[in-house]
């Protein structure tokens, strides 16, 4: 993992889409098929004595606090979520890898880690994709490469993502700019939880828009190249925001601070716009936080999270309670100071 870019980079992620070659797409549409995609898959982590290693979440025995917990840490998609009477993953058991099935495609097999770390996180993708290959063929065409339900995703089927955290870009309107940038090359940028999601916590994900006619390491070069410009053009206007306005930035990030440090309610939207503050605060070395404690709080503090903590499907006004809760306790831990 890069450290040095923890500041802007929250998280990076691979993702490879992979179909059966003699299974119908849209895997989701009959039980049967979704059922031989799951067992096919067991079989062939068992072939290679790691089905230890994970653990077998199926959508339709979950209720809706576990899967959106599973969701908030973005071991699953929403959209397996949406087709849960067929949908699960297997989730290993130190949470960096994640296989989904029955989503839109049979496989979506990622990875994640903290930081910037695509080349780590498309290791263990690489690996884990072999390991199935040695029992398992995939849909495949010698022009169009893998072979996918959305056209978009043909050819390596590889998606390559960075988590940014670009508060000052925001504020200083430059996002739509940069967004018509991004596209002419080929990437995309949404929100926190992908596409159609919103940009809380001023979360971006910039990824590759299209797997065709790009090799794998072009794809993540092309990324990085984009993330490195973002995370100059956000560090430049942090420094001058500090430089230049040191009591408003302070006051904005203190502010945040104590109220997530004393509030006693709030809803989850206004968590994450303090939240944002605070790690901005964390940043520019202005508060007692570590880097790491924050980005635990980013999860901890969302609606499912609190909910399983506090053993209860809790909401409305009990919830925003539960949540405040949280944050002080976690914000009152020891290992938060420096």
């Amino acid at each position: 993992m890069n450290t040095s870019k923890r500041d802007v980079v929250v998280s990076s992620r691979i993702r490879l889409a992979r179909n059966y070659e003699d299974l119908p797409f849209s895997p989701g549409e009959t039980a049967r098929s979704a059922e031989s995609c799951s067992q096919r898959t067991l079989e062939a982590l068992s072939a290679e004595n790691a089905q230890a290693d994970y653990i077998l979440y199926r959508m339709n025995e979950m209720d809706d606090v576990e899967r959106y917990y599973l969701a908030e840490k973005h071991l699953i998609s929403f959209d397996l979520i949406r087709k849960s009477e067929t949908g699960s993953a297997y989730i290993r058991k130190d949470e960096q890898v994640s296989i989904m099935m029955n989503e839109e495609d049979h496989l979506r097999i990622q990875a994640i880690a903290a930081g910037e770390d695509l080349s780590n996180s498309a290791l263990m993708i690489y690996r884990i994709e072999d390991a199935l290959q040695k029992h398992v063929r995939f849909a495949f065409d010698t022009k169009l490469g893998y072979l996918t339900a959305c056209p978009t995703n043909a050819g390596t089927g590889m998606r390559a993502s960075l988590m940014l955290h670009l508060p000052m870009l925001t504020a200083d309107k430059q996002m739509g700019i940069v967004n018509q940038t991004v596209a002419k090359l080929g990437l995309i940028i949404r929100g926190i939880y992908g596409e159609g999601s919103e940009a809380l916590g001023h979360l971006y994900q910039i990824s590759n828009q299209a797997t065709l006619g790009r090799t794998e390491e072009e794809i993540i070069r092309a990324v990085l190249t984009v993330g490195d410009k973002l995370i100059d053009m956000e560090r430049a206007l942090r420094l001058k925001a500090h430089t230049m306005e040191p009591v408003k930035t302070e006051d904005q990030i203190f502010r945040s601070y104590g109220l997530l440090k004393y509030s006693r309610s709030m809803p989850q939207k206004e968590f994450l716009s303090h939240w944002s503050n605070l790690r901005l605060g964390i940043s520019l070395g202005r508060l007692p936080v570590t880097m790491d404690s924050a980005d635990i709080l980013l999860e901890d503090a969302q609606d499912a999270h609190v909910m399983k903590w506090a053993g209860s499907p809790v909401t409305g006004d009990r919830l925003d309670e539960r949540r405040c809760a949280r944050i002080r306790r976690h914000l009152s831990r020891r290992n938060n100071g420096r």
